[in-house]
């Protein structure tokens, strides 16, 4: 294994590229929804998969078993739907992952802040056949 080249980058340099992202108006998003049993994290992401926002049901002030909440996941979507509209994000598409009970409530929170939804999508992974099973046991 060879040594790892890291260039420095000044700090001046980071102030300015931080600068320039918030300048630039971005108009088209994706949203990710990833509710599980016990939380629900919501993403905004600009269209190249740069990280925009995220809350969490947990971040917010939900602790224990109230942040698996429908409730809980539509405040998470509306505190992130505030921060899209101050970004200036009108046009999004909606992915949700997730077997939780808050990924409707999160959608429809979301939908109804007036975005334009461009598209919805279930990425669930759903086992094909699933894991090889244990060989049968020999008494």
């Amino acid at each position: 294994m060879g040594k790892k080249k890291i260039t420095p980058t000044a700090p001046e340099e980071l102030v300015k590229e931080k600068e320039n992202a918030e300048k630039a108006v971005v108009k088209e998003g994706k949203i990710s929804i990833f509710s599980s049993y016990n939380n629900t994290i919501i993403i905004l992401a600009d269209n190249f998969g740069n990280v925009l926002a995220q809350k969490s049901a947990g971040a917010i002030g939900f602790k224990g078993s109230k942040k698996s909440t429908p409730f809980a996941a539509s405040k998470v979507a509306e505190m992130l739907g505030q921060i899209a509209i101050k970004l200036g994000i009108r046009r999004i598409a909606v992915d949700v992952k997730g077997v939780g009970s808050g990924r409707e409530s999160a959608l429809r929170s979301i939908a109804n802040q007036g975005f334009d939804i461009v598209a919805i999508k279930d990425k669930t992974p759903i086992p094909h056949n699933g894991c090889r099973a244990k060989k049968p046991r020999r008494l």
